[in-house]
C-alpha cells in the first residue's frame, strides 16, 4: 500500500504539470491509453492471459466478471468524481476529503466483511485522520456542495476497494488492474471527445508515458495489497501518500510545512508505526 500511494503521488506530480496545458479528460485519456497497453503486455508476459484462456470454458466470466468490471466501472466513476470536485476546491481541502477513506472503508469492512476492529485499532485511524487535518489545513468555508460532492467520490473509492476483496482469487491482479485501466480511459475519452481537442506536444506525451507507467504501478500495488492483507490493518497505510506529496511539494517547488503540519507528520507516522505494532 505504501508504495502503491508512492507511485500514485509521482502519477500525480506528472499530471499536473501538463494539466497546466491539457484539459483533464484529455490527459486522462491519453494517460490512460499508455497504461493499457501496458498492462496489457504485463498480462501477456506474466502468462496471466495465457491462463484466462487455458480455462477454456471459464474464458467469458473471467474475463467478464460482474465484480470485475463493477470495480472498475466504480474506479473510473470515482476519479472523474474527484477530480471534477478538485477543479472548485483548494487542494487541502479535497485531499483532506478523500483520506476519510481508511476510515470508511474501516467501517465497511467492519459491517459487510465482519473484520473485527479494536478500539485501539479505531484510535489509531482517527488520530492519522487528525493528523492529515492539521496538514492539509482546510478551510471551513469551503466545505461546500462541491465538498459533498467530493465526498461522493471517497465513497465510491470506498466501495471500489472493498469490492475489490469479493472477486474471485483465480482473477489475476494484472487482470483487474488492466479492466481498471481500460474503463477509466473509456470514461476519460467520451468526455474528452465533447470537448475540444488540443494539440499535444512531444514533451507531453512523454511525461503521460512515464505518468502511465507509475499509475500503473499504482493500480497494481494497491489491488494486490487489497486483495492479500486485512483491509483495516492495509487502509490506514494510504496517509503515507500525503508524506510523499510533501517530499514532492518541497523538492519540486520548495514548500516548507509550518508547525501545525509538522504536528500532523508525527500524528501519521506514530498511527501508522502503531498499527503495525498492532499486527
Amino acid at each position: 500500500m505504501t508504495l502503491s500511494m508512492a507511485s500514485f503521488i509521482a502519477n500525480d506530480w506528472l499530471v499536473k504539470y501538463v494539466s497546466e496545458s491539457l484539459p483533464g479528460p484529455q490527459l486522462i485519456f491519453i494517460r490512460g491509453l499508455f497504461s493499457s497497453v501496458l498492462l496489457l503486455a504485463a498480462a501477456r508476459m506474466t502468462g496471466a492471459l495465457r491462463v484466462v484462456w487455458m480455462q477454456g470454458a471459464d474464458l467469458w466470466p473471467t474475463w467478464m466478471d460482474r465484480r470485475v468490471l463493477a470495480r472498475s466501472g466504480l474506479d473510473a466513476m470515482a476519479t472523474m468524481v474527484y477530480l471534477t470536485s478538485l477543479f472548485h476546491l483548494p487542494i487541502g481541502n479535497a485531499t483532506a476529503i478523500n483520506m476519510a477513506t481508511p476510515l470508511v472503508i474501516t467501517l465497511l469492512a467492519a459491517v459487510a466483511l465482519r473484520e473485527r476492529v479494536s478500539r485501539a485499532r479505531w484510535l489509531a485511524i482517527l488520530a492519522g485522520f487528525a493528523g492529515v487535518l492539521l496538514v492539509v489545513q482546510p478551510a471551513a468555508h469551503a466545505f461546500n456542495a462541491w465538498a459533498l460532492l467530493c465526498l461522493s467520490g471517497t465513497l465510491l473509492g470506498a466501495v471500489r476497494d472493498l469490492l475489490t476483496r469479493a472477486i474471485r482469487p483465480n482473477v489475476p491482479s494484472v487482470l483487474v488492474t488492466l479492466a481498471t485501466a481500460v474503463a477509466t480511459c473509456l470514461l476519460a475519452g467520451f468526455l474528452a471527445a465533447l470537448q475540444t481537442w488540443h494539440p499535444v506536444t512531444l514533451q507531453q506525451l512523454s511525461l503521460l508515458g512515464v505518468a502511465g507507467v507509475f499509475l500503473s504501478i499504482g493500480y497494481y500495488l494497491l489491488i494486490a495489497s487489497l486483495r492479500a492483507g486485512e483491509m483495516s490493518v492495509i487502509s490506514p497505510f494510504r496517509y503515507t501518500a500525503l508524506l510523499f506529496a510533501l517530499l514532492i511539494g518541497w523538492l519540486a517547488w520548495g514548500d516548507v510545512p509550518n508547525i501545525l503540519a509538522w504536528t500532523g507528520i508525527t500524528l501519521l507516522v506514530g498511527a501508522g508505526l502503531y498499527m503495525l505494532r498492532l499486527r
